[in-house]
């Protein structure tokens, strides 16, 4: 157990080190990502992500609950490092600071890692350009429980802050891989899971699939949407229905749209009495 430290220096060499932690590169030569807010740095912690440093500032505290999180840190063995409000500011990189931030080792998992139950819901992100879709995405399938996130040939970084904020900690409770589209087709495949394509070039609706077995929903890049390869390898292709001007939805809604869709049609099939 390790007592805080308080800095008060803008110039100390932690603080600038959090600060170059927001440049990608400096993260993938660091293997380190921030976790800023409350709610993200407590999904780390339930979900036994390790937090090697905790920079917290009372005077940006937003109730009573940033304590427990601190004492909690500090069992885990993490370095806690009170900061004057101004150098505290320095190192969010939120508008509006929690007065919480940590530093943690970042999130390297591929499919080897995945762990998958008996009946699998999964969701194949390529190639999405923004964090903010990208965390939103991981928000959602922790909401239906999904198996496993897999983001293949990936344009934004898994780690970045942007990511983790947008999932709100999600990032931390879903399992989520990274890997190639080729590799990812293989091992779902080899695991017995039906590739399902959302495109607005088919006649089956969303709600007219059978979204109830093992199934990996494959969403695309927000300008192209799903590639050749996938589509052409999918077993399934349904469209989301539009019935306005726009011709489609932002991906992260879609995936919403999608995931909510598979969650309804499990729960009314384990709903139905056994014959």
């Amino acid at each position: 157990m390790q007592d805080s430290l308080r800095i008060t220096s803008l110039q100390n060499p932690r603080v600038k080190n959090a600060v170059k932690l927001r440049q990608r590169s400096h993260r993938d030569t660091e293997g380190r990502l921030l976790v800023e807010g409350y709610r993200e740095i407590l999904r780390a912690l339930d979900n036994g992500h390790q937090l090697l440093e905790l920079f917290y500032c009372p005077e940006l505290f937003m109730g009573h609950n940033e304590q427990s999180i601190l004492e909690r840190a500090r069992g885990a063995g993490t370095s806690l490092l009170e900061c004057s409000e101004p150098v505290f500011r320095k190192i969010a990189y939120r508008d509006r600071p929690e007065g919480l931030l940590a530093i943690a080792p970042q999130i390297r998992r591929g499919l080897q890692d995945i762990s998958l139950p008996q009946n699998p819901l999964v969701l194949v992100a390529e190639s999405i350009e923004k964090p903010g879709n990208l965390g939103t995405i991981l928000r959602t399938a922790d909401a239906v429980g999904a198996a496993a996130v897999i983001v293949c040939d990936r344009c934004t970084d898994l780690n970045n802050p942007n990511v983790v904020r947008a999932s709100i900690g999600t990032v931390f409770s879903v399992q989520v891989a990274e890997a190639g589209s080729a590799e990812t087709l293989e091992w779902l495949k080899l695991n017995g899971i039906k590739v399902v394509c959302s495109t607005p070039h088919t006649d089956t609706t969303h709600t007219e699939a059978d979204l109830s077995g093992p199934v990996a929903i494959l969403l695309g890049s927000e300008q192209y949407g799903a590639s050749k390869a996938w589509m052409e390898a999918s077993d399934l292709q349904v469209r989301i229905p539009m019935m306005g001007q726009a011709d489609s939805l932002n991906v992260a809604s879609a995936a919403a749209v999608l995931l909510f869709e598979a969650l309804r049609q499990r729960l009314t099939t384990s709903a139905k009495p056994s014959s």
